[in-house]
């Protein structure tokens, strides 16, 4: 689930919303570099050493790849509308299942979002990430934080959600999705959860949430079914994320609280 601004600054991912000065490079703060000479009087060499050398002055050889995070998948690929496996818990501790929970947590802060299912990149199994920060709060309008309910709360990570609605209260809010990157749309969601499942050492976790919280809980499970927002959303109220501030069209339901 994105991390959804309301302001001008909310189309951006948080690294870049920044001041301009802050991605300009400035051409004093790089010196050139020296670059060693090399005597072929002093000593016999191979074509193989001048090899090594060669490549050592371009930066070949001994540099090491940085590893690539999974991209996120978009709506229409298969994954993100079939059930989701269930995991099995002698399988939470292997090396294969903590290095996609890594994943999953280091694709979530970098899109940014707040929330992000194992079929968004691409792996069909019943885990959820979910993470709201202060600092992605505080680009959000105090009225809106405060009619949503929103609240900062530590990285959960749940295997095998249950997820159990609480009370028959429900509200309404735009919603986003980094599948559907680019649109927003209405949905109603309960007020109140409960979330039980596993966490990422295979022990017993509870999850009672409410208000943003709740809403995040509720979109990512609906991941792990095949559903994504807009199979749930009032269709009149879709639109793209330039289009987020216009009004609603008539008759659609007022946000908030229902």
């Amino acid at each position: 689930m994105e991390a959804i601004h309301r302001h001008s600054l909310r189309l951006l991912p948080l690294s870049l919303s920044l001041s301009p000065k802050h991605l300009i490079l400035n051409p004093t703060n790089f010196s050139p570099i020296s670059r060693p000479s090399i005597s072929l009087k002093s000593k016999p060499f191979s074509s193989s050493s001048l090899v090594t050398k060669a490549g050592w002055l371009m930066g070949l050889g001994e540099t090491k790849k940085k590893p690539t995070l999974p991209d996120i998948v978009k709506a229409g690929d298969p994954v993100l509308h079939e059930p989701a496996r269930e995991i099995d818990p002698e399988e939470i501790g292997s090396d294969r299942i903590q290095k996609v929970i890594d994943d999953m947590v280091k694709v979530m802060r970098v899109a940014p979002g707040v929330g992000l299912a194992a079929p968004q990149i691409g792996i069909p199994l019943r885990i959820i990430v979910l993470e709201d920060t202060k600092e992605y709060i505080r680009y959000a309008p105090k009225d809106e934080i405060k009619a949503q309910d929103r609240r900062p709360f530590d990285l959960l990570v749940i295997v095998n959600p249950i997820l159990r609605k609480m009370n028959n209260k429900t509200a309404l809010f735009f919603e986003g999705c980094l599948s559907v990157d680019g649109f927003r749309a209405v949905v109603e969601r309960s007020l109140s959860v409960e979330v039980t499942g596993l966490d990422r050492n295979g022990k017993p976790i509870k999850v009672d949430a409410s208000g943003w919280q709740a809403r995040i809980l509720q979109h990512e499970c609906d991941h792990l079914d095949g559903t994504i927002y807009v199979d749930k959303m009032v269709q009149k109220t879709f639109r793209t994320v330039e289009n987020l501030d216009l009004p609603l069209a008539e008759g659609c339901p007022k946000l908030g609280v229902s």
